[in-house]
């Protein structure tokens, strides 16, 4: 990138002004991670100052039967397969009840599109999961692709789920589905029906109904930086509309590795491509915090990156290291060799402090729950983008 250019782009960004799709892929262009990860930087504390959120939730996953193949994706099973499993509505309320400890204030729910389970199972395992759990606990669940799913199987539209599920406890959606929008890219990735026009209309739908959902991209696979570029427009442009998006949410694509219980290698994607490296993360980081310029937060889900790329996001743009997590089966299915399975409130404290951020513990709606102490200012400098 020249210096002209580059001097146009600094210009726009600090006074504010947005940034346009071809800002955007002039940025992905550009080699010098340091700079791109400085202007997220100065955005980033401009909106959050020197904090880190992070919460402490579980994952529930009450199936991996799912009538989908997408072929990025190492968690679906089919009827019968060796290890497929669904759980009863007392099976998972057992289940969370053993999560609770550690002020737990998240349960996140997410599972496959099973072809045979009826509607009534998803409202009624909210209920019994609300009534089960502490008052604190947000129930975060479902995708569009799943709300879809139960317009389906029940006969009802979005609007009546989603009353529905509210009534039954639901507190936000989930971001998943979303993958990448453009059909160039989806149509090689994505073995469901819910495509840009669904997918935005039932986040919109659910933001009329005063939730707050996140929204998500996952990157890293067979997509181009231009299709990234578009994805985050394409919420921005929905986010103006809406004003529903919390956060953003960049999910690094997953190899996948022989299934150890039958063999099987699920991922049709990874003969063709190769996950996306530390130094890519960090600069789909840096461009999706200045081009989504109207969400207030950039996560980074530390499960999906590992949690040095994890730090060094949080000087790249991101604001919020997802929390505590256990049983993530959706990326532990298929990375198998690498992140930890848990990481606990002293872990994230430190790694953020590590960081050089001040850790603030949040809620689902983004409310803080308490305020800790900032790194030893004995210990390292301010936080500042590191030289990659």
């Amino acid at each position: 990138m020249d210096a002209g250019l580059k001097r146009e782009l600094e210009e726009k960004v600090r006074s504010g002004e947005r940034l346009t799709r071809e800002d955007g892929i002039a940025l992905y262009e550009s080699d010098d991670l340091a700079w791109l990860g400085g202007l997220a930087h100065e955005v980033r504390t401009r909106k959050n100052g020197e904090v880190v959120h992070f919460n402490i939730n579980r994952h529930l996953n009450m199936t991996n039967v799912c009538t989908a193949s997408c072929s990025y994706c190492s968690f679906q099973r089919k009827p019968g397969e060796k290890d497929a499993y669904t759980m009863r509505i007392e099976e998972a309320v057992r289940l969370a009840k053993t999560m609770e400890g550690e002020n737990l204030t998240e349960l996140h729910i997410v599972n496959g599109l099973h072809p045979t389970l009826p509607w009534r199972y998803y409202p009624r395992s909210l209920s019994a999961l609300k009534e089960a759990l502490p008052e604190t606990v947000s129930l975060k669940a479902f995708t569009a692709t799943e709300i879809q799913h139960f317009e389906k199987i029940s006969g009802m539209d979005a609007s009546e789920i989603l009353d529905i599920l509210i009534e039954s406890g639901l507190e936000s959606l989930t971001g998943g589905g979303a993958e990448i929008f453009d059909w160039e890219v989806r149509q090689h990735i994505v073995d469901h029906d819910t495509h840009w026009e669904d997918w935005s209309r039932i986040h919109r739908l659910a933001h009329q109904k005063g939730l707050k959902t996140p929204s998500t991209m996952l990157y890293g696979h067979i997509e181009e930086p231009r299709h990234r570029v578009d994805h985050v427009l394409r919420l921005r442009e929905l986010q103006d509309e809406t004003g529903g998006f919390q956060v953003f949410i960049p999910l690094r694509y997953q190899h996948d590795f022989v299934d150890m219980q039958d063999g099987k290698v699920r991922n049709k994607l990874q003969a063709r491509t190769n996950m996306a490296s530390g130094a890519e993360a960090l600069k789909t980081f840096a461009v999706s915090r200045l081009l989504f310029d109207n969400v207030p937060h950039v996560k980074v889900f530390w499960v999906m990156h590992g949690v040095q790329t994890a730090q060094l996001a949080l000087q790249h743009g991101a604001d919020d290291m997802d929390g505590s997590v256990v049983e993530y089966k959706i990326t532990h299915d298929a990375d198998n060799f690498g992140t930890p399975d848990k990481l606990t409130r002293e872990d994230l404290l430190e790694l953020i402090r590590d960081a050089g951020f001040r850790p603030v513990e949040r809620n689902t709606r983004y409310e803080v729950l308490r305020s800790y102490d900032g790194p030893d200012p004995e210990r390292r400098e301010a936080p500042q983008p590191m030289r990659v």
